[in-house]
């Protein structure tokens, strides 16, 4: 059967999608294509964003939005978790603040994923959430933390704040059974947010696996934290949740170094990273039984090699540690054909106000018009499929 696992199969990869939504993503992926057009459209929409202007929302909402959004709320979402459940395909709510500074907005965050966690505990196809310590944090004060500056008293308040806000949404979703994905960000947040879910890992692991950190692959030193994250879990006795992402804030990361003059955190070259990001998914394997991971890569080559690991290895393709992730609206024939034989899949399925997922849209445009060139694999692989139904 893992020979039967084909990637390239587009009758399987696109068999939820209607003629007309086929034709509509076929055009979407034709205008990302073109990089100035993107470059464009997102600077336009990040100015719609600072200047509070709703002008573009409806464009937005027709095009981007659609393709990688499940909804502006959590209702709007249950027809793409039911749509995703009926091709054997879980997912993983995601509400799409990030890098908030207020007070009244860390709370409004908080109040949506701790609903978020209801409604997941409610659908037995959404066993995850996901959530950005950013959104409930300050960057300026995990910044600080992270440099091993002294806190004074206010700011040692809102360090307890911070725990406490994660502490009831790992607290709920413990109760409810639901897991908890917490993303990676940048790199000179991300030791100080590597602090907290470890400790969040040790307070709520203990039984099964309910907080999982993220590790971006593209990172040089990450491999060597993954490990000794393990070897941490193992000493204090709890399982370890490891989310395993190649990286999504490499141009920062590197302009960043290069303007403060310090080494860059990033893999000189991609095939560095995926050297990286494969040794990590053979480390979480050979530790399945205490390591909770999920491979959340659109990569098809990290895809295979996990199946086949799992495979070879006779492991249940059902194991709960062991599961996989795309983002909605791409690599749909990673997910699907996944999901035809027998493996864990989800589709990480972002939602919210318009506003406030532009971020995420910007970025899911732009990595698409990158060098990685998973536009062009998209539009093949979306053609081949009109071609094979006899479309016009």
């Amino acid at each position: 059967m893992a020979n039967a696992l084909d990637f390239s199969n587009t009758e399987i990869a696109f068999a939820g999608k209607t003629d007309q939504e086929l034709k509509e993503t076929l055009r979407l992926f034709k205008l990302m294509k073109n990089p100035n057009l993107v470059k464009l459209g997102s600077g336009l929409a990040m100015l719609m964003v600072r200047l509070k202007l709703p002008l573009m929302d409806p464009l937005i909402k027709a095009t981007v939005f659609r393709q990688f959004c499940g909804g502006t709320n959590l209702l709007d979402c249950q027809t793409t978790i039911d749509r995703l459940y009926k091709n054997k395909t879980f997912s993983v709510l995601d509400y799409g603040a990030e890098a908030k500074d207020s007070e009244k907005d860390f709370d409004h965050t908080l109040n949506e994923i701790l609903k978020t966690v209801q409604f997941a505990a409610a659908n037995a196809s959404v066993p995850v959430v996901s959530l950005k310590i950013s959104s409930l944090a300050r960057n300026a004060f995990l910044e600080k933390w992270q440099g091993k500056n002294p806190l004074d008293a206010s700011e040692e308040a809102e360090l307890a704040k911070i725990r406490k806000r994660l502490n009831r949404i790992l607290h709920l979703a413990s109760d409810m059974g639901v897991g908890v994905f917490i993303d990676a960000e940048e790199s000179w947040v991300q030791d100080a947010m590597d602090t907290l879910v470890e400790e969040l890992m040790e307070a709520y692991n203990k039984k099964k696996v309910v907080a999982y950190n993220t590790y971006q692959m593209y990172r040089t030193d990450r491999l060597e934290v993954l490990k000794k994250a393990f070897e941490k879990a193992q000493n204090r006795n709890y399982y370890l949740g490891a989310k395993l992402v190649r990286g999504a804030y490499m141009e920062k990361e590197r302009k960043r170094a290069a303007d403060r003059a310090y080494p860059s955190p990033i893999h000189a070259t991609k095939e560095e990273t995926d050297e990286a990001f494969n040794q990590a998914i053979r480390f979480c394997i050979e530790h399945y039984n205490r390591i909770s991971s999920c491979n959340a890569s659109h990569n098809m080559d990290s895809c295979q090699l996990m199946a086949k690991l799992i495979t070879d290895k006779l492991i249940p393709r059902n194991h709960s540690h062991l599961n996989f992730c795309q983002l909605l609206g791409m690599s749909d024939n990673i997910t699907f054909n996944l999901a035809y034989h027998g493996f864990n899949v989800a589709k990480y399925v972002p939602y919210g106000p318009i506003v406030e997922v532009v971020p995420f849209l910007i970025r899911r445009a732009e990595e698409n018009t990158s060098i990685t060139g998973e536009v062009g694999r998209e539009l093949a692989l979306i053609r081949e499929e009109v071609a094979r139904r006899g479309m016009k």
